[in-house]
């Protein structure tokens, strides 16, 4: 006898929005089972908007609100019985933020809450992150979004520290991120790194996940160091335009695949670490478990 249940998450990124459906198997006597039913990206750039100007666009509002109006009816074809929708750096800094999900609230029907970057990595963490790998080793788990990178230490199977800083690919496209923040990331890794001899990086986010896919590699291994800089030497030595004809990339993701590849080589660099680690994980999937374990 099986138990049936369908929840939905909504991340509203920097980069783009999503929608993930998940059904989830209860049994007896066993774990429950995440299976994803649908998985829907919008790319709306808020953070084009929010790290430039301020605010977000009267256009990108009205494609917010197209967007979460399709959203919401998704979710009532697929007949989702519990959701949560959550904002992250974009929508934290742009002063209309909390105007923007009042008008959600009234033209989609769909409740948004804004949340932190601590909050944000600690949602990811509820995922089955500790359970993909060894837990008596150190992992520097590195989730790079459009606004921001979170940085958490992890060490026999237990967070040791976590730390958001304003270093995202949209930034850096838009040359937001000064050196000091360069450097307070690069003292913040090498201090909380430096009492463990080996350090092995996980990386999140969407940039993470395309290069790992490209990479043509089964998904319990890691990408190594030198594989990641010559990737990034190699996107550097080809054109937007060639990014999108000849590797087939989004035209939203042909250009912050290269900030993006930047941040996670210098979190290798700076950890030591050799090898990155890259779980099929990100907010969605998190929101998903955070919600059926009652954590949010």
């Amino acid at each position: 006898m099986i138990t049936l249940k369908k929840y939905a998450a909504i991340d509203i990124g920097s980069n783009a929005m999503r929608l993930l459906i998940v059904n989830i198997v209860e049994q007896e006597g066993k774990e429950p089972q995440f299976n994803k039913s649908s998985l829907v990206r919008v790319p709306i750039r808020l953070g084009q908007d929010a790290f430039t100007v301020g605010e977000i666009t009267e256009e990108n509002i009205d494609r917010m609100c197209d967007a979460m109006t399709a959203f919401h009816l998704l979710m009532k074809v697929h007949k989702v019985q519990s959701y949560r929708a959550f904002a992250t750096s974009a929508m934290r800094e742009a002063y209309n933020g909390k105007e923007i999900v009042e008008l959600i609230q009234e033209k989609a029907n769909v409740t948004i809450e804004i949340i932190d970057g601590k909050k944000e990595a600690a949602i990811i963490a509820s995922t089955d992150l500790l359970y993909l790998l060894n837990t008596d080793k150190t992992y520097l788990f590195v989730d790079v979004g459009g606004g921001s990178t979170e940085f958490t230490l992890f060490s026999n199977g237990k967070m040791v520290n976590s730390k958001s800083f304003k270093a995202g690919t949209v930034r850096l496209l838009n040359d937001m991120v000064c050196d000091i923040v360069w450097l307070e990331i690069e003292k913040w890794i090498k201090t909380n790194t430096s009492d463990y001899e080996e350090v092995t990086l996980i990386g999140s986010g969407g940039n993470i996940n395309k290069l790992f896919k490209m990479s043509g590699i089964t998904q319990e291994k890691p990408l190594s160091y030198i594989y990641i800089n010559s990737q990034y030497a190699f996107l550097n030595s080809l054109t937007y335009e060639q990014r999108i004809s000849e590797l087939g990339l989004n035209p939203d993701r042909a250009d912050v695949i290269i900030p993006a590849v930047r941040i996670y080589l210098n979190a290798m660099k700076w950890s030591g670490a050799r090898q990155i680690y890259v779980p099929k994980i990100g907010l969605s999937d998190g929101i998903v478990k955070a919600m059926y374990h009652g954590n949010i």
